[in-house]
């Protein structure tokens, strides 16, 4: 039995997601962000982290690799070529497509307000649509990031472009459009949802 740590809305939702995709049971602390909660389990305050066993992992990539990993399922096999396109994407999904979406984030509402930039969101919706472009370019036949396989980079791919349409930001159509609508549609996405949606109505 895993324990998620973290909000539900959160980043924490990357890793139920997943452990909806793989199956296992699992259990949801709901701390928030910056809680003494969340800090004892992540000096920084930042959800999620995931309890196994003694055991506590944070940084939902890394916690969906791990998972991926100990499961056997959801990726390619570390040391081989396609592990190598996969972790490119992981890298691209963290890097280039959630950074202007954490960026816009924090001056939005989290940094001190004498300290939030005032056009931070265009220069950030900028920067996303140039993500976006590089998809585009970077996708191949499909119907996932690295071929036939729904891998990690797809799972955070898939919330990111969530995070996105929730503040606004433009999602491209044609073949990237397709793809974020294939991923976002997947049934343990949905069951993530309601468990993270019951858990908060129980609080």
């Amino acid at each position: 039995m895993y324990t998620v740590i973290g909000h539900p809305m959160s980043r924490a939702t990357r890793v139920i997601w997943m452990l909806e995709e793989l199956g296992e049971p699992y259990e949801i602390n709901p701390a928030g962000p910056g809680s003494d909660e969340m800090k004892k389990a992540n000096p920084t305050g930042k959800a999620p982290a995931l309890k196994d066993g003694d055991d506590i992992i944070i940084d939902s990539a890394a916690i969906c690799q791990y998972l991926a990993d100990k499961h056997g399922a959801l990726t390619h096999k570390a040391g081989t070529v396609e592990r190598a396109h996969q972790d490119s994407f992981t890298f691209f999904a963290m890097d280039d497509m959630e950074y202007p979406l954490w960026t816009e984030a924090k001056h939005r509402f989290l940094l001190p307000e004498e300290l939030r930039a005032p056009n931070i969101k265009e220069a950030c919706r900028y920067e996303f649509g140039k993500a976006m472009q590089a998809l585009e370019e970077r996708f191949g036949a499909g119907p996932f990031v690295t071929g036939e396989q729904f891998t990690v980079p797809d799972l955070l791919l898939g919330h990111c472009a969530a995070w996105a349409k929730n503040i606004e930001f433009e999602l491209p159509g044609g073949k990237v459009g397709d793809y974020f609508e294939r991923v976002l549609s997947r049934p343990a996405r949905a069951r993530a949802t309601d468990r993270g949606k019951e858990v908060l109505e129980a609080a």
